[in-house]
């Protein structure tokens, strides 16, 4: 059977022509690199478990860290469409590779430029936006993941220092990571953002082993055992919660647009072997249930695709709310999830082997549905928008 082409070109509702020459230009250059250095590797390394760690340099070539955030502070001064289309081009690719650039934009670039001192921006921005650096960001711990405001990481003053104790999990780039943006308590319990350079005493990063979802990315834990902390390296600009949150809002939103890309790549997989499959003397994409399949794929697809675009223009004019970046999140998740699993059965044994990344996608979209806030905290989200009634107490 011919090699599939999972390439092709699905819009059912020509939502191009609400895309601007810029983001296409976008879009299609991150799709070209995907092609020429994700894909012919990816399934290797998956395998292996290992990081493509060149990769980081690249994905600082194409623009793929920070695209919303202004050229000066090293982003790529377009806008939050641009940053969208990147993610799903990236994830069209790999979960795991668009989570290195999305941890690297809107988890770590993202609050030193929202919340960070002007020399705090001037020394890291350039320098992450470039790959020179590779950040983390440590907000979830070991024993408090969806309730971050359990947090026990904590801090004490010190003079011109604080002394940070603690310890965070399940933090993607850690071990390979120069720098962390991490969140911990004063001696008020309240928290701060503060940023931690990797040769720090006391400060470490061990893997995590074992992962049998994004396995091409290289996650690990903070771990802060009388860390001395300059006071110059807490971020100045936000006290609280809301500075953590607003960074997740940041980083949904790209998952959001990303996981279209694992659903395109799960349907292009589909249909395309669909055709060539042949059983009972014609293609499988000629019966019934088959087409049925297909038809609320691309259905299930055009509808995220909808609601990301929608949400982009909200986003560029600074209106997008965290329950409907919630939303968002939520629907095209779960959307993914459904077909990468509908497209497994529709190749049948050959879907659950590498030739194919239906798989993969598969087993990566187990992750996606639970970080950046699980499915369950979503629906509460979106349950106390629309009841005005708080569940989480």
């Amino acid at each position: 059977m011919a090699k599939v082409d999972r390439y092709q070109h699905h819009d059912f509702y020509n939502m191009d022509a609400l895309l601007s020459e810029d983001h296409l230009l976008a879009r299609d250059a991150v799709r070209d690199w995907v092609k020429q250095e994700v894909t012919p590797i990816i399934e290797d390394y998956y395998e292996r478990a290992e990081c493509p760690k060149h990769l980081y340099k690249g994905l600082a070539e194409i623009g793929a860290y920070g695209p919303s955030l202004p050229v000066e502070y090293g982003g790529g001064g377009m806008d939050e469409i641009a940053y969208g289309v990147i993610m799903q081009e990236l994830e069209r690719g790999d979960s795991g590779i668009r989570s290195m650039a999305s941890v690297q934009g809107s988890l770590v670039m993202y609050p030193i430029f929202a919340y960070g001192s002007e020399e705090q921006k001037k020394k890291y921005l350039p320098k992450l936006g470039s790959g020179e650096l590779i950040g983390c960001f440590g907000l979830t711990e070991p024993d408090f993941g969806s309730n971050p405001t359990g947090m026990v990481s904590h801090f004490i003053d010190d003079g011109d220092s604080v002394i940070l104790n603690g310890a965070k999990m399940w933090i993607t780039n850690s071990p390979v990571a120069d720098i962390a943006v991490a969140w911990a308590k004063d001696e008020e319990g309240v928290v701060h953002g503060m940023i931690l350079e990797k040769d720090m005493p006391g400060f470490s990063a061990p893997e995590i082993h074992g992962k049998l979802s994004l396995r091409a990315s290289i996650t690990g834990e903070l771990v802060f055992e009388n860390v001395r902390v300059p006071k110059k390296n807490i971020l100045p600009g936000v006290k609280g919660m809301r500075g953590p949150l607003s960074c997740l809002s940041k980083a949904r939103y790209g998952i959001a647009w990303g996981v279209i890309g694992a659903a395109l790549d799960c349907y292009d997989t589909a249909l395309q072997y669909s055709k060539e499959r042949v059983q009972f003397d014609r293609p499988v994409a000629g019966f019934q249930l088959q087409q049925r399949k297909l038809a609320h794929m691309i259905t299930e697809i055009t509808k995220a695709q909808l609601f990301t675009w929608r949400l982009g223009t909200l986003a560029n004019e600074h209106k997008a709310t965290p329950a409907q970046i919630s939303m968002a999140k939520f629907n095209n998740v779960n959307m993914a999830l459904e077909i990468a699993r509908e497209s497994r059965q529709m190749l049948g044994g050959m879907g659950i082997t590498n030739e194919y990344p239906i798989m993969r996608h598969m087993m990566n979209l187990e992750t996606v549905i639970t970080y950046e806030g699980t499915h369950d905290i979503h629906t509460l989200i979106i349950g106390m928008e629309v009841t005005g009634i708080n569940a989480f107490k």
